[in-house]
Parts: structure tokens; C-alpha cells; sequence
């Protein structure tokens, strides 16, 4: 598949520290990818460098056939790369309709109630979303439908690309299964999406190919249907890298 969104050599360090050093990730309209490694892998640093959070020292960001840069979140918004943070950055004191359209109210001359709600009606219904009353507070919601309305506001914007930071933390087994039908609704309908993940279940469930970071750099990208966990957590922890499989890969 062409990759909508191609990463080469993306390198970003923070005074001494190397925190990715040549990076390279391809992402393909409707295929989803995760993203796995340790704590300190460079998985938060490489969300910030496509959210326009942070900008890459060097290397090339390819987006739909063109380089581009991303120097800030409002270029990624408009780029078409929409990000949904592990936090979500939902106002609990607001309902859904509000959450979804915080700072992008739609207001030709007053605030457009009615077409704000129909507009949040498709949006959930485009992700086979249930949540009975758009007018309750989220604080009312449950971790999967709070995770509903995050994605769902992420799509407002008509993005290519959508990055799912831990999307599944915290939550429990229905509501992670909620929440992956939506990532999957997310590829049927032809977005790519980067899922950052440490749940090798939830990897193994939904992705399409499974990219490993290990101390800031590549260390294998494999086919989610023919890796085993035991491979990707291999790969995480370096577990193949010695000087025995070294010896042995000279030979």
C-alpha cells in the first residue's frame, strides 16, 4: 500500500539526549499501525513530532505524496494528522456536543445549537458510537465513552491520519473492547491510524503491522498477523540483541 504518511530519519535529541535517532514509519490510508516499545523508547517524542508539538532536528516528513513540516498542532490540524492524547482534554463539566466543538463552535452570527448537535449525531454514528444522551456531562460518561467522544472530536476536522496515544489505558474489558470497534471503525473508513499501545492483546486485535522502538530507534517492523507476542516483546526489550545473536549473525 502507499503510505499517506512517511517518516525517514527523524532524529530529535533534547540537549544530550538522543530521544529518536533515524526513525522511519510508513502509515497507509485504511491500515492501522502500532507503535510498542518501553518506557523512554521515544514513543511520546514521536507523537509530539507528528502533532507539531515538537520539531524534528532532521529528517523527511511525507505526507499524501509531498514533504512537508509540521511546526506546530495547528499545522498538523491542518495538514490532516488529528491526535488524541492519552488525557483525552475533556472538559468534565461540559456535554458531549460541547466537548466535541470546544474552541470550533460553529456560530454564524450566535452559537448554531441545533447544527452543532446533528453534526455530533453523524459523528458518533460514523462510529457506531452509542451514547444514549449528548446532552449529559462527560463526567457522567464511562472511560469508553469518554475515549468515544476524544476520537470522535478528532474527526471534526476531516483528518487522513489519526494518532491514538494509549487509547485502551485504564480501561476495563468491555470498555477497551468498545474502544478498539472504534479503531477498527476508523480503518473501514479509510483513515490511517498510529495506535501507541504497550497492551500486546490489543496490538494483536487490531493492528494491521506493529512497529518497535527500542531506545529511540527502529528495532523491527513485523506483520501483526504472523508475529507472535513473545517476538514484539523480544524485539522490545532487546531480548535478541547480544553478543551470542551477534556472533551468530557475522556467521
Amino acid at each position: 500500500m502507499t503510505p499517506i504518511l512517511s517518516l525517514r530519519a527523524i532524529t530529535k535529541t533534547f540537549g544530550a539526549v538522543a530521544a529518536l535517532t533515524g526513525v522511519d514509519l510508513d502509515v497507509a490510508a485504511g491500515q492501522i499501525v502500532a507503535v510498542v516499545g518501553d518506557n523512554g523508547a521515544g514513543k511520546s517524542t514521536l507523537v509530539k513530532v507528528l502533532s507539531g508539538v515538537h520539531a524534528q532536528d532532521s529528517g523527511t516528513i511525507t505526507f499524501d505524496g509531498r514533504q512537508t513540516s509540521i511546526p506546530s498542532p495547528a499545522a498538523a490540524h491542518r495538514l490532516g494528522i488529528a491526535t488524541v492524547f492519552q488525557d483525552l482534554a475533556l472538559c468534565e463539566n461540559l456535554n458531549v456536543i460541547e466537548n466535541l466543538f470546544l474552541g470550533q463552535e460553529l456560530r454564524p452570527l450566535r452559537l448554531d445549537d441545533v447544527a452543532m448537535e446533528t453534526r455530533s449525531q453523524e459523528l458518533l454514528q460514523q462510529l457506531s458510537a452509542k451514547i444514549p444522551n449528548l446532552r449529559a456531562p462527560v463526567a457522567g460518561l464511562s472511560g469508553g465513552q469518554r475515549q468515544t467522544v476524544a476520537i470522535a472530536r478528532s474527526l471534526l476536522g476531516d483528518p487522513k491520519v489519526i494518532i491514538l496515544d494509549e487509547p485502551t489505558a485504564a480501561l476495563g474489558v468491555a470498555q477497551t473492547a468498545e474502544v478498539l470497534n472504534l479503531v477498527e471503525r476508523l480503518r473501514e473508513n479509510g483513515l490511517g491510524v498510529i495506535m501507541i499501545s504497550h497492551n500486546m492483546a490489543d496490538v494483536k486485535a487490531v493492528a494491521d503491522t506493529v512497529a518497535v522502538l527500542r531506545l529511540g530507534r527502529n528495532n523491527g517492523v513485523f506483520d501483526a498477523a504472523r508475529v507472535s507476542a513473545e517476538e514484539i516483546v523480544a524485539a522490545i526489550t532487546g531480548a535478541t540483541d547480544n553478543v551470542v545473536s551477534r556472533r551468530a549473525a557475522r556467521s
